[in-house]
Parts: C-alpha cells; sequence; structure tokens
C-alpha cells in the first residue's frame, strides 16, 4: 500500500493526536493526591479506561464534559472514595488542557499539504476547538460526537463524515483513517471496510497488553498499515515522495 493512493486522511483526536492519557493523569493526579490514594498514573489511567465508554453508549447524546463528570464519579467510587460534584465538574473541564502529542502539529501542517484532512472524535464541539488550539490546522471536516448523537465504537459518527467527505469530493476507497485506538476506531473501520493506519504509540502491536485508557478491541482488527507515531507517518509518506 502506497500513502500516495489517498486524497484524505481523517484522524482520532485523543490518543492519536491530543496526549489523552497524560493529560487525564494530570487532571486525576491532584485529586488523588487529597484524597490520600496511594495509586499510579496507570492506575488512574485504566479506572478511566474501564468507565469511559461505557459511560458513553449509555449517554449517546450526553455531551462529553457531563460523560467525563460521571466517569470521575465511576473512578472516584472504584477507589471507595465519595465523588465531591465540584471535583467531578473540574474534571468534565478538564479536556481543553490535556497536551498534545510532540509530533502532532508539524505533522498535521506537513500533511495538510498533500491531502483533506479530517476528524472523527468522541468529544462535543467546544472541547475539539479548544485541542485544536494546540494542532493549529484547518481541518476540511469535523465530526464530534456531538454532531452524530452517538460516541464511536458506534458507526454514526463514521457514516456522517464519510458523506461529508463525499461532498468535498472524496470517495470511500481514497480514504485513509487515522488513529490510535483499536477499540474505538478500527474495529468499526474495518467493519465498514475502511483502510486503516495505526498510530501505534504504546507499542501495543508488541503485545506488551496494556490498553492504558482504552478498552481491549473485540476480535483482532487488522488495520492495514502501522506506525508508532504521526512523525514516522510523515517521514514515511516524505521517502515515497522521493522514490
Amino acid at each position: 500500500m502506497r500513502l500516495s493512493e489517498f486524497d484524505a486522511l481523517t484522524f482520532d483526536v485523543y490518543g492519536t493526536l491530543i496526549d489523552w492519557e497524560t493529560g487525564i493523569a494530570e487532571a486525576l493526579t491532584p485529586w488523588a493526591e487529597s484524597a490520600g490514594l496511594a495509586v499510579t498514573r496507570a492506575d488512574l489511567v485504566a479506572a478511566f479506561g474501564r468507565f469511559e465508554s461505557k459511560r458513553q453508549q449509555e449517554n449517546p447524546e450526553t455531551r462529553y464534559p457531563e460523560v467525563l463528570e460521571l466517569v470521575f464519579e465511576d473512578i472516584a467510587r472504584s477507589f471507595g472514595v465519595e465523588p465531591r460534584p465540584a471535583d467531578a465538574a473540574e474534571f468534565g473541564e478538564s479536556v481543553g488542557n490535556w497536551p498534545a502529542f510532540p509530533d502532532s502539529a508539524e505533522a498535521l501542517a506537513y500533511l495538510a499539504r498533500h491531502y483533506r484532512l479530517g476528524v472523527i472524535s468522541n468529544v462535543d464541539r467546544a472541547s475539539f476547538v479548544a485541542s485544536n488550539r494546540k494542532l493549529g490546522v484547518d481541518f476540511d471536516i469535523i465530526v464530534t460526537a456531538e454532531d452524530a448523537g452517538a460516541y464511536k465504537p458506534n458507526l454514526k459518527p463514521f457514516h456522517m463524515a464519510l458523506e461529508r467527505l463525499s461532498e468535498i469530493g472524496v470517495g470511500f476507497d481514497r480514504l485513509l483513517h487515522t488513529a490510535q485506538s483499536l477499540f474505538h476506531d478500527h474495529a468499526p473501520g474495518k467493519e465498514l471496510g475502511l483502510t486503516t493506519c495505526w498510530i501505534d504509540r504504546q507499542g501495543q502491536a508488541g503485545g506488551n497488553g496494556d490498553w492504558g485508557a482504552t478498552p481491549p478491541p473485540p476480535g483482532a482488527p487488522k488495520p492495514d498499515i502501522v506506525f508508532p507515531s504521526m512523525a514516522a507517518l510523515v517521514e514515511a509518506h516524505k521517502k515515497e515522495m522521493a522514490g
């Protein structure tokens, strides 16, 4: 497969472009310390992964900050702490503080010169706007869970994105969906027949068994191409262009 075969790249954002595990841990650590919990960053991120998708599927039309408040309540109770509404609300509004990966903005700036770029993201519009200030690119299409009324791995966000891409002249076979999460993106993407690119930032292809902030995927979805980072994707494209 050659990267030049495609006209558009669509991206998952959180885990692929935004370092959500660092953001989640940095948002939860002060609370955990104040609650006297002897927990690690990995403990907090894994707890998030146990509850986030469940809450999203139970509340498909709820905005992401309110979903995060519910997730915070689940996390607190799982550690034996009764959650306070103020702490839940603070966590719910933390998305805009989650950092971008160091290679994201530069990679997107390069790729925007060669492709139409899109977003299929499990957040609300306002949270994405805050995150996109760190990415610094104007995406051609943006589909959030708030737009679709559903959270991935539900197929509704993908269908909406495909419709919008079609409207700007991008055909199904000329799209490469690019994402970190096998659960949220590659499993539903392969169900639809999409060509997918795995940004495997956690080295999961090596079989480390650590799913971090995401649940394990159903079955064994097989991405079509794998890179360890956005920078590696860009380097592969540059080599291809150089012949």
